[in-house]
């Protein structure tokens, strides 16, 4: 596989690296204090927020794994990528508003304020713990092992350790805004390389969408699926898919980190609708052309090899860099999202509370030394993920369990006004463990529920139990941290074509067009 990295490739790759790396000591030199660093100085416009937005969100096992499901079982999983825009314009319309305007730096500050400091110090020690071990430690794995197909002379955990130091050396220097900035451009480049291999699979198609849907097996390009499918239920599209979006864009400080950033509320929103709008970008530009491989490339028997072989056998030289260049954005987008998002939440949830009376420039470094601490600890958890084998698979399922309590907290407390603080306590810890126990009995086979079909169960039990332990304790004024209807509107008055409204109308109908185009 190296003899298809050619000497060009291999310049546009380092090229790659030069512009990331300076970047990140272009926007360190402007970065004195912990807001600098964590917030980028709230100045954030709405095109990098989007633009970063997408490009955090991409990871190497995204850009392989959807690939490779489009190959082996369809487009189903692509699910996740286009119905992201229903969470985003749930946050876009209400959460938005309510976290900026209380002025909070991480998520689980808006959790203490609406409800108490239980909840904050619980949900930010879980998001550590998922951010550090499982997306910082499960991106670097990923990553050394994708690029290990195209140099096998890189031993793991070396290629893991060099990720990691680029992409600490520019977090830590830069903060958050040296992370945006790369983003964007990480964001061009990967848009700019599937595009390349989209046009030229569809190309040796002779652009004729009869020989895509010809050359697949019956049902692979559709969306909605079986009720036994075991890659996504149409239950599961329904009823799971939102709520593992609404955690995952709505309450995820590695997410959610970019918005709290932004310059005011409008930018705020204008950069999650195109966040949303640029999500639906992955089903064309990285699942469709998995499906198009099959009829090219038939007989691959492991997924995981459908992008890198399509990389190697279809594109010519100096389109390989670009490709590869786009596939190491992937990594060092979530791997820089996720140490700058776990620093923040180490210092401001429970550094900066035990020192309130700690400097401005001194948050910042301790911001800088947590994001190498952390740096160093998922890079060298990485290399072990292998030895895990299937038991790391099950981690993914991990999220099912973790979602529902959290959602339940955000989704039914920001609507009703009665929920305390012994409420989200109670459902915090009964809904992680009722979902521990459901993840165990369908691993040993007493459970046969796909996993996306039991976040909303799980969701409904949460809510059930949020309602009735918040009959006891003591109630909050909680006006300004709860929905009000005047807070639909656009934070300043404007003409039709800037109102967001318009956008997240829009958003939904291009939804509705792929719903009904892949049925």
């Amino acid at each position: 596989m190296t003899d298809s990295i050619s000497q060009i490739d291999l310049g546009i790759i380092a090229g790659y690296f030069v512009i990331v790396l300076a970047i990140g000591i272009w926007v360190g030199k402007q970065t004195k204090t912990g807001e600098d660093l964590f917030l980028g100085g709230r100045s954030l416009t709405w095109g990098i927020i989007g633009c970063s937005l997408f490009a955090s969100n991409i990871s190497s096992t995204t850009l392989i794994g959807l690939s490779g499901a489009a190959y082996s079982t369809g487009i189903s999983a692509s699910n996740y990528e286009w119905l992201s825009g229903v969470p985003l314009i749930v946050m876009a319309a209400i959460f938005i508003p309510l976290y900026l305007r209380a002025r909070i730096t991480t998520v689980p500050e808006y959790l203490e304020l609406r409800y108490d400091v239980r909840s904050r110090k619980i949900f930010s020690a879980v998001t550590i713990f998922i951010s550090v071990l499982v997306d910082t430690a499960g991106g670097l794995y990923a990553g050394a092992v994708v690029l290990q197909v195209f140099f096998p002379q890189f031993e793991l955990w070396y290629t893991a350790l060099v990720l990691a130091l680029v992409a600490g050396f520019y977090t830590a220097f830069g903060g958050l805004k040296a992370v945006v900035y790369t983003d964007t451009l990480q964001a061009i480049i990967l848009i700019a390389g599937c595009s390349i291999l989209t046009y030229m699979l569809f190309a040796d198609l002779d652009f004729s969408w009869s020989a895509v849907t010809a050359s697949v097996p019956e049902g692979h390009l559709s969306v909605i699926r079986p009720m036994d499918d075991p890659t996504l239920p149409w239950l599961g599209t329904l009823v799971g898919v939102p709520l593992l979006g609404f955690w995952y864009w709505v309450t995820n400080q590695y997410v959610t980190q970019r918005v709290l950033a932004a310059k005011n509320i409008d930018h705020a929103r204008w950069g999650a609708l195109l966040g949303g709008f640029m999500k639906i970008l992955p089903l064309f530009i990285m699942v469709l052309p998995g499906a198009m491989a099959i009829s090219l490339l038939p007989g691959i028997t492991n997924s995981d090899m459908v992008l890198p072989t399509l990389i190697s056998e279809v594109l010519p030289v100096g389109v390989v860099g670009i490709v590869m260049a786009g596939l190491i954005s992937a990594i060092m987008s979530t791997v820089d999202s996720t140490l700058n998002s776990a620093s923040t939440l180490v210092v401001v949830d429970f550094i900066k509370p035990a020192k309130p009376d700690i400097a401005p420039k001194t948050i910042a470094t301790y911001g800088r030394v947590t994001t190498v601490v952390i740096m160093l600890i998922a890079a060298v958890w990485a290399p072990f993920i292998a030895d895990f084998g299937g038991l790391w698979n099950y981690l993914q399922q991990m999220f099912a369990i973790i979602v529902p309590p959290i959602a339940t907290l955000f989704l039914v407390g920001v609507f009703y006004k009665k929920a305390n603080g012994n409420g989200a306590f109670v459902t915090l810890l009964s809904g992680f463990a009722l979902g521990i126990g459901l993840f165990l009995l369908r691993q040993a086979g007493v459970v046969n529920i796909h996993f996306s079909i039991g976040v909303g169960v799980m969701f409904v039990v949460c809510t059930i139990v949020l309602l009735i332990a918040s009959q006891f304790g003591k109630q909050k004024d909680v006006e300004s941290l709860v929905y009000q209807p005047d807070m639909m509107a656009p934070d300043t008055p404007c003409h039709w074509y800037s109102d967001y409204r318009v956008y997240c109308g829009l958003l939904f109908a291009a939804m509705g067009a792929i719903l009904i185009g892949f049925w």
